[in-house]
């Protein structure tokens, strides 16, 4: 099979390096070629080039009998477009990997999948570390650092947990899950899909390519989720925090069968905290590959992936927190949430949503630093409804925020935009960022103690 690998980078690299071991021909190209690319080409043995002109581009695409472009290919790139057009297969790496595991001479292991606008990331690896509480050789995979293609090939594995983005299935056709698990669904990645139709329908795959044996898990409080649970044709369960199959009660994480384990073990307990665990405990409940003990091992240990409401430091009353990792507004809103009384720090590089969803609890809200590119955004989005001062730098957001708040507040980092306008991506923005706050904070008790000399 001749294939075609657009864009390299770790998925990128990850399909062609598999795709050879497989014996097949493979084509790579990109649309931005650096030193860094060209020497990941060279150690993989093949050429990068640009793809060719669009008057050239029809027929040289019908000469593939496949098409896998990087998660970060939107679905409107011409490459994508002219695949389509020409009846060539375009799939995804968790596509390939899903049909070669399926041939696997002793049989395919299962398939743990999670997908969701926000909360992926925490659910994934909650389940990951409950099912190696029980013993099981595991790892979170897809849109993490370890794409579902490497782990395929390894024999020591027991099951998978997939992280599954809307870019990933988008571009699917048979792959499915054992047990999969539908988080929410908000406005988001409006620069990469068509429309919101499309993101939802990619979303949706997760569930519309399951057998009837399979389990399809959805979140009670989300509508949308729940007209595609009940069009699922597997087995359907509901997770949320009342009147769900998986609810709390109590202080209790509750599922069909009973009770599971109480809230108290849990290192924290918000309420999105709550809501991760009982859709992790779904996934490993009903799937068979783990028990109440393993999930109350795992939580008892679990804290969340950095940059997701972490904490930084409690100083002068006040407690500060990095959710960098909130891209959204539905995932700025459910930081907002979780706090009585907060100073909010937002905004970044657009991505074509309304940011409405984090004005939607305003007496929260003591104040809101408006940060980069939809700083203007952010204004609209709060209307008056609450204080919005601007900040033209990160420094300058900690130093407004810390003026700003009153003893028992929180000063919350959580965007409800993507980091491209200042930072590489949402990590870094939440690294400098918790830098800045240790650093200003030492600085400004530096200076009290100066004038109480």
């Amino acid at each position: 099979m001749r294939a075609l690998v657009h864009g390299l980078a770790i998925t990128g690299a990850s399909t062609v390096r598999a795709l050879q071991r497989h014996g097949h021909g493979v084509v790579v190209t990109d649309d931005t070629i650096d030193d860094a690319k060209r020497a990941l080409a060279d150690g993989l043995g093949v050429e990068l080039t640009p793809p060719p002109d669009d008057d050239r581009l029809a027929d040289w695409i019908a000469g593939f009998e496949l098409v896998s472009p990087a998660p970060g290919v939107p679905e409107r790139h011409r490459l994508v477009v002219a695949a389509l057009a020409a009846g060539v297969p375009i799939e995804s790496e968790i596509e390939i990997a899903y049909r070669w595991e399926q041939l696997r001479p002793s049989g395919p292991r299962p398939i743990l999948a999670v997908t969701g606008t926000d909360g992926k990331t925490s659910t994934t690896e909650l389940t990951v570390a409950i099912l190696r509480a029980g013993g099981l050789h595991t790892a979170a995979l897809g849109n993490t650092d370890v794409p579902l293609l490497d782990a395929i090939d390894d024999d020591a594995y027991d099951a998978f947990v997939v992280e599954c983005t809307s870019f990933r299935l988008a571009f699917t056709r048979e792959f499915r899950a054992d047990a999969a698990v539908w988080l929410n669904l908000a406005p988001d990645h409006l620069n990469w899909h068509t429309a919101m139709d499309t993101y939802e329908a990619a979303k949706a795959r997760i569930f519309a390519q399951q057998r009837p044996d399979d389990v399809a898990i959805g979140f009670v409080e989300d509508p949308v989720v729940m007209t595609h649970l009940a069009a699922a044709p597997s087995r359907r369960r509901t997770f949320g925090t009342t009147g769900a199959d998986y609810r709390v009660e109590g202080e209790w994480l509750v599922g069909p069968d009973g009770p599971i384990v109480e809230t108290t073990v849990m290192r924290r307990s918000l309420p999105h905290d709550r809501t991760n665990a009982l859709a992790a405990s779904a996934l490993v409940l009903e799937s068979g590959l783990a028990g109440n003990a393993d999930i109350a091992a795992a939580l008892a240990d679990f804290c969340a992936p950095e940059h997701r409401l972490e904490p930084i430091v409690e100083a002068g009353g006040v407690t500060w927190y990095n959710d960098s990792k909130a891209t959204t507004p539905h995932a700025a809103a459910t930081a907002i949430r979780a706090f009585d009384s907060l100073v909010l720090i937002a905004g970044g590089s657009r991505k074509g949503v309304s940011l409405a969803p984090m004005a939607a609890e305003p007496r929260r809200l003591r104040a809101v630093v408006a940060i980069g590119e939809a700083t203007s955004d952010v204004h609209d989005a709060f209307d008056g409804s609450v204080d919005v001062v601007d900040a033209a730098s990160m420094p300058e957001a900690v130093a407004t925020a810390h003026h700003l708040a009153r003893p028992g507040d929180a000063v919350v980092l959580s965007p409800g935009c993507a980091s491209f306008d200042w930072y590489r991506d949402y990590t870094e923005r939440g690294t400098v960022f918790k830098q800045l706050v240790h650093d200003h904070l030492a600085a400004h008790a530096a200076r009290s103690q100066d004038t109480t000399r």
